[in-house]
């Protein structure tokens, strides 16, 4: 067996974050979509996988990489009942829960944070709830 070589873990992470959410009937249920580029006439509400930090994590004999990946969750209310009602949701779909991240074997999903924002610009009816989530990764062997 070959040793693995180290690889980005961003984007087959991102994948494997959508992907996940995509295949939850109930959290598709609240939304409109999952997107990595969002149309700005898209329905609300919608998840857009966000901003990714890639660090590496590596031991002796193998690669490694912890995906600090954000989600923001975007919702036309003026409260923020829905958007955290998605939220939730998106909780229970990811943290602790495995991942399938081509190239990479998923160690672990854990949530790290969440915001509640308003958009101040009329009407004032848009609420943003970025959520992030630690993922762990290894190089899958050769």
């Amino acid at each position: 067996m070959s040793s693995p070589t180290p690889g980005l873990a961003a984007l087959p992470t991102q994948d494997g974050v959508r992907n996940a959410l995509l295949a939850d009937a109930p959290l598709m249920d609240l939304i409109k979509g999952v997107f990595d580029w969002v149309n700005e006439k898209q329905p609300y509400p919608y998840i857009v996988i966000g901003e990714a930090v890639e660090t590496p994590s590596n031991a002796h004999d193998r690669y490694g990489s912890e995906v600090l990946e954000t989600l923001h969750i975007w919702d036309q209310n003026r409260g923020f009942a829905t958007s955290l009602t998605i939220a939730a949701r998106v909780l229970q779909v990811l943290d602790h829960t495995p991942l399938t991240i081509e190239g990479h074997v998923h160690r672990w999903t854990r949530f790290v944070s969440l915001q509640t924002l308003k958009d101040p610009e009329p009407p004032g009816d848009i609420r943003h709830v970025p959520m992030t989530f630690r993922i762990g990764t290894e190089v899958a062997p050769a």
